[in-house]
C-alpha cells in the first residue's frame, strides 16, 4: 500500500547519478549548471509524488463524525452529558510558531463540529479560529472560502497552499485533523463508531498511511515537520480493514492516540 518504498529508491537512483556521473574536470560554471538541472530534477519528483498523495488523501471519504451530514444523532440523554475531552479554546493563545497555529486552527475546528452536534456554545471556538485565521495571514483559504473548512483540506486547498508556497503546512493541517478526529472518536467508540462502514473504516487507516509517507518526505528538508512525524509513528498500530477492526484497535490505543494528540496540539 505505501509508496514510499518505491520513491526512495527513485530519489536514491537520482542522487546516485548526480554525484557518481562524469567525474572529468568541470568548470564552477557546468558544476553550477549540472546541480540546478539535477535539483530541479528531484524538486519535480518530490512535487509530483505530493500531488498525487494529496490527490488521494482528497478522494477518501471524510470521517463521518460531523453534524451537518446527518449520520450521527444524539438521544436527549446523551445530549446531557457534554464531552469533557474537547480542546479549551484558550488553547491557541498558546500557539507561537506558524506551525502550531496551523495545527491548532485544524484542531479546533473539529472540535467545535463535534460542540456543534451536543448543542454546546461555540462563540469562543468561532472568535478564536478567527484570530488563527487573521494570524496565520494565508491567502490559500480564499480558495475555499463559503465552501469548506480549512480541515477538510480539499484538493483547492492544497492547490493553493502549493502555489502561495506553504505547501509544507498543508501536511501539518491533515496530520492534526487526521489525529483530532481519531482522538474524538476513541473518546466514544460506541456512538461515534455507528456512523461507520468497513470502506471508511479502510479509509481512515489509508488515509494514515498517505499522511505519514508525507510528513517523513517532508522530514528531509523541512525541521518544523520533524515532531509530527515522530508523534505520529506510533499510529502505525492502526491499520484496520473493517469496522470491528477499526473499534478495537481505537480502544486499545486510546491512551495512545491522547499522547499523539497532546504533541500536536496539547
Amino acid at each position: 500500500m505505501k509508496k514510499s518504498s518505491i520513491f526512495a529508491v527513485a530519489l536514491a537512483t537520482m542522487l546516485f547519478a548526480a554525484c557518481g556521473g562524469n567525474k572529468n574536470a568541470q568548470t564552477p560554471e557546468e558544476n553550477f549548471d549540472e546541480k540546478s538541472f539535477e535539483q530541479e530534477q528531484i524538486e519535480a519528483s518530490i512535487k509530483q509524488n505530493f500531488d498525487s498523495l494529496a490527490t488521494q488523501v482528497g478522494n477518501l471519504k471524510q470521517l463521518p463524525i460531523r453534524k451537518k451530514d446527518g449520520v450521527i444523532t444524539l438521544s436527549e440523554e446523551e445530549m446531557k452529558v457534554k464531552p469533557d475531552y474537547l480542546l479549551d479554546p484558550s488553547i491557541s493563545e498558546k500557539a507561537t510558531t506558524l506551525a502550531e497555529k496551523y495545527r491548532v486552527l485544524s484542531a479546533m475546528q473539529i472540535d467545535k463540529e463535534i460542540a456543534q452536534l451536543y448543542e454546546m456554545p461555540t462563540q469562543e471556538y468561532e472568535n478564536e479560529i478567527s484570530k488563527l485565521v487573521v494570524d496565520i495571514n494565508d491567502p490559500s483559504f480564499k480558495a475555499i472560502e463559503g465552501t469548506s473548512d480549512v480541515y477538510e483540506t480539499s484538493q483547492e486547498l492544497y492547490d493553493a497552499m502549493s502555489k502561495n508556497g506553504r505547501i509544507n503546512y498543508f501536511w501539518q493541517i491533515v496530520s492534526t485533523a487526521l489525529v483530532e478526529q481519531l482522538y474524538v472518536v476513541s473518546q466514544n467508540t460506541d456512538k461515534f463508531m455507528t456512523a461507520f462502514d468497513d470502506e471508511t473504516a479502510s479509509n481512515m487507516s489509508y488515509r494514515l498511511i498517505l499522511i505519514q509517507d508525507a510528513i517523513n518526505r517532508l522530514t528531509e528538508y523541512d525541521p518544523e515537520v520533524t515532531p509530527v512525524a515522530e508523534a505520529l509513528e506510533p499510529l502505525n498500530v492502526i491499520n484496520a480493514t473493517s469496522v470491528g477492526e477499526l473499534k478495537e484497535q481505537l480502544e486499545s490505543a486510546k491512551e495512545l492516540i491522547a499522547k499523539v494528540r497532546n504533541s500536536l496540539v496539547g
